[in-house]
């Protein structure tokens, strides 16, 4: 292959990329008290979460079909820039 088609190739393939650690979920009741605060209401949980992590799995995705209102309702409650992962259905 001639050199300017092999800099050409390689300088597409450089890309910064973003590694973003979360959570997988965010409701489990043995992290209340302990990741959220005493006192934190349930359906704060997710909010709660999308400010302390920069990403969560939504695991539910995986097993059944999550009705579109879910999204939206979980997009309206994390914080600005906050990223779902979505896990495919099986």
């Amino acid at each position: 292959m001639p050199r300017e088609q092999v800099n050409a190739r390689t300088a597409n393939t450089k890309t910064a990329g973003e590694v973003r650690i979360g959570i997988s979920g965010w409701r489990y009741a043995p992290w209340r008290g302990v990741f959220y605060p005493c006192g934190l209401r349930q359906r704060e949980d997710l909010a709660f979460a999308s400010r302390m992590f920069p990403t969560v799995e939504i695991n539910g995705s995986f097993y059944s079909l999550q009705r579109p209102s879910s999204y939206r309702s979980w997009r309206d409650e994390a914080a600005a820039g906050f990223v779902f992962a979505l896990k495919g259905s099986r």
